[in-house]
Parts: structure tokens; sequence; C-alpha cells
């Protein structure tokens, strides 16, 4: 398994370079084709500063200036794009997140930041996308570098999402120099300990070599991402854990905190 096509998702208010050189060093890694991807929407209300709400020609001016940063990504794109990489191009003046979710049909892997702001018409919302997609996510980190996956941090959890994103993640895991699996040791059960060995002999018949650890204490994203601090972790592999479709409610804490964090690169599988 390798990834063949691989999207990566500018945000219309983010500086592209960075995530375009991120999803660079991986079509060069695994021999993929980029495509690169931007979308943003205008709201279908505009209040302005007198309480009043107008349509029409303010709605038309957004939606120009929606089209210009569009193109301008698109240039940026196509400049920073080495002429050895097979590309891509795709942009829609509609919501982001269901822009990208139907532009995934066509990729292996798709490569976005965790835009913070909550502003759905013009960052795509990570939550939803992990949930609904049926790809896997790379979520890059808001300091994102091209150089990544040397030291791997596996979430394992017994669980058909976990074993998922372990599976979907091969070929990275494979790249890596340090591959730890981990998982949280709420009541030292033995069977803990043995679904951690057997993981990593799955690993090992992949020809990936890795090392286990229990993370004492009851399950708690603040652990986790402290652990994965401590064997300075670049990417973290994790199964997405959902309880429902509505955002306030969807994830479980550990999902949740991964989700919510930018400082290390999150690969999720659901």
């Amino acid at each position: 398994m390798s990834y063949k096509s691989i999207i990566v998702n500018l945000a219309i208010d983010a500086p592209p370079a960075p995530i375009v050189k991120l999803g660079i060093e991986l079509a060069e890694r695994f021999g993929a084709r980029l495509i690169g991807l931007a979308a943003a929407d205008v709201p279908p209300l505009v209040a302005t500063g007198d309480g009043m709400v107008y349509e029409g020609e303010v709605m038309q001016i957004q939606h120009t200036e929606i089209e210009k940063r569009l193109a301008e990504l698109r240039a940026e794109f196509e400049r920073l794009l080495p002429a050895s990489i097979f590309s891509e191009w795709g942009q829609a003046v509609c919501s982001p997140t269901r822009f990208l979710s139907i532009s995934a049909r066509s990729a292996d892997l798709i490569v976005t930041g965790s835009e913070k702001g909550g502003n759905v018409f013009r960052a795509v919302d990570v939550g939803s996308l992990v949930l609904g997609i049926g790809r896997l996510v790379l979520v890059a980190a808001s300091n994102v570098e091209p150089v990544m996956a040397k030291t791997v941090l596996v979430a394992w959890k017994d669980t058909r999402e976990a074993r998922r994103a372990i599976a979907d993640a091969l070929p990275l895991l494979a790249t890596a120099n340090e591959v730890v699996i981990a998982t949280m040791d709420t009541d030292r059960d033995k069977s803990i300990r043995d679904s951690l060995a057997d993981v990593a002999v799955f690993l090992e018949h992949h020809g990936i070599m890795a090392g286990t650890e229990l993370i004492a204490g009851d399950p708690d994203g603040d652990r986790l991402l402290t652990f994965a601090r401590s064997i300075h972790a670049d990417l973290i592999v994790s199964g997405a854990y959902g309880h429902s479709r509505l955002r306030e409610w969807a994830f479980g804490g550990i999902t949740r905190s991964l989700i919510e964090e930018s400082g290390i690169n999150r690969f999720m599988s659901y």
C-alpha cells in the first residue's frame, strides 16, 4: 500500500506555502500526484454596522473577493510545485468542508491545516471532515515543516477505528525513524499488554520495528499529548471516535484534544 493521490487543502485566510511544501514533500516521498484545493463561501446574510441585513450587491462583492483570493492561491500552488510532480487544481465558492469532502473521493490521503476561529464559510471543520470523509486525514501542525514522521506515536485502543488508523498509516510508519505504540493503562489489565504486543508484531511483519508504552491513568487527551512531547513525536496516529454528528457532542475526550491540538501533526482515520 502507498499513497498515490494526495489532496492538499489551502485555507483561504492562511499563507499557502507551508501546507503546499508539506504536500510536495509527501508527494515526492510516495511518488504521488498532488491535488491542490481551495474553497470559501459567502455567508447567506451580511449584517452592517447599523444592524441592517443586505443581500445582492454586498454578497456579489464578497463572491468576487473570494474568487480573486482563490486565483492567488492557485498561482502560489503552481509556483511552488516542482515540474517533477504531476498536479491538479480545484477551487469553488462553496463550503470548504463540503468541497473537500466531495473531492476526497479521488484521493488516498487528505492534508489540511487546523485553522481555528470557527468560521465554517472560510475554513474546514476538521471534526466534521474526519467523521464524514471516508478517507485518511493528516491534520498539519500550525508550525508545519516539510520533513515529518521522524518519531511517530501510535495512540492505541483496541477498537475498529484504531486498527483502521494503523493499517492506513503503514506507508508513513514505514518511513519513520522511531515508532512508539502507547495506550492508557486504566486497570493494569493483562489484555492491554497483550494487545500492545500484538500490534507490535503486526507492524514487525510489515518491516516496522516499534516500541510499546503503557501510560498510567484514565484515558485523557492531555496526558497523551504530554507523553507525545516527552518522546519528541512529530506525528500522532489515532483512530477518531465519534458518538454523534452534532459537533458539540461528537467526540470523546482524547479525540477532541487531538483535534484541538495545533503543535503536532495528527493522522486520523475513522
